[in-house]
């Protein structure tokens, strides 16, 4: 049975005692185009970490597509965001990596033309400049081969999902033990 994800999956938005909407402290968020070849990467990763996962309304899997600064409010409230994407970096094609703390900082976004075509660091930086805080940010991806018109990922991408699968995993685990689990930091 495929799970669907979407703006706010089964029990991640809340009610709570208050009457008021609960969000989930941890957030993963896919980001990228279907309809561009590898920059699809981050929503299969996000399709194959929601499948997997039990319904949990400490975790909201969000597709948010290439909807760029539209997507500022559901990093509010959260104490992890992690971040699933093509990461254009320059190295070999399929290559997965993960970016945390420092080396996410050091990553300098460039301005897009549009709202519709900001990317994940400049949605960052934004929200930041709004107040927005989190305990962590982290980032799993691979690098693309193909950017341009056409479904479906090339085999270098295609075969590094295990891989960044496995690393998405392991790093959503540690966020909901960290900051959902009584363990807060």
């Amino acid at each position: 049975m495929n799970k669907a994800t979407s703006i706010a999956t089964t029990g991640s938005v809340n009610r709570g005692a208050s009457g008021a909407f609960d969000t989930a402290p941890v957030l993963v968020l896919g980001l990228g185009n279907p309809l561009l070849g590898d920059d699809g990467a981050g929503l299969r990763l996000l399709e194959g970490l929601a499948n997997e996962a039990e319904p949990d309304s400490a975790v909201e899997f969000l597709d948010g597509g290439t909807q760029g600064l539209a997507l500022i409010g559901y990093l509010a409230d959260r104490k992890a965001v992690l971040v699933l994407d093509a990461l254009g970096l320059g190295h070999p094609p399929g290559t997965v990596r993960v970016l945390r703390g420092g080396e996410l900082e050091q990553l300098r976004a460039r301005r897009a033309s549009t709202a519709h075509e900001g990317n994940a660091l400049e949605l960052f930086e934004t929200a930041r400049m709004l107040g927005y805080q989190w305990a962590e940010v982290a980032a799993v991806g691979m690098e693309p081969r193909s950017i341009r018109t056409g479904i479906g990922l090339t085999p270098e991408v295609e075969s590094a999902l295990g891989e960044a699968l496995r690393q998405a995993r392991k790093i959503l685990g540690e966020m909901v033990t960290s900051y959902v689990s009584g363990n807060s930091r």
